[in-house]
């Protein structure tokens, strides 16, 4: 069994249908399923935007092993906040497969 790992799940949402939540969630299956700690964004409740991103940061900043970006990524200024605070971090980053 491989290690098990605390992983942030970043993809686009704004403008997509369900806001890709059925990405993050199919994500993060399959991850928790492999053993994973995973915080999947599309799970946070009440969802004001000053207050996610406070959450997000802290989780990759001080937890995450690593950040997966769900396809479409390049095209998400939300993700490409999380992408330079785990560079900064120097957190493993890995593209998820299109599916």
């Amino acid at each position: 069994m491989t290690e098990s790992l605390k992983i942030y799940v970043s993809g686009p949402m704004t403008g997509l249908p369900e806001s890709n939540y059925p990405a993050f969630h199919a994500v993060t299956k399959r991850l928790r399923a492999a053993g994973h700690i995973v915080y999947n964004p599309a799970e946070f409740k009440n969802f004001e935007i000053r207050r996610a991103f406070a959450a997000y940061s802290n989780f990759i900043c001080l937890e995450a092993d690593k950040l997966i970006l769900l396809p479409g990524w390049e095209k998400s200024l939300g993700v490409s906040a999380e992408l330079a605070l785990a560079k900064n971090c120097g957190i493993e980053i890995e593209e998820w497969p299109k599916p």
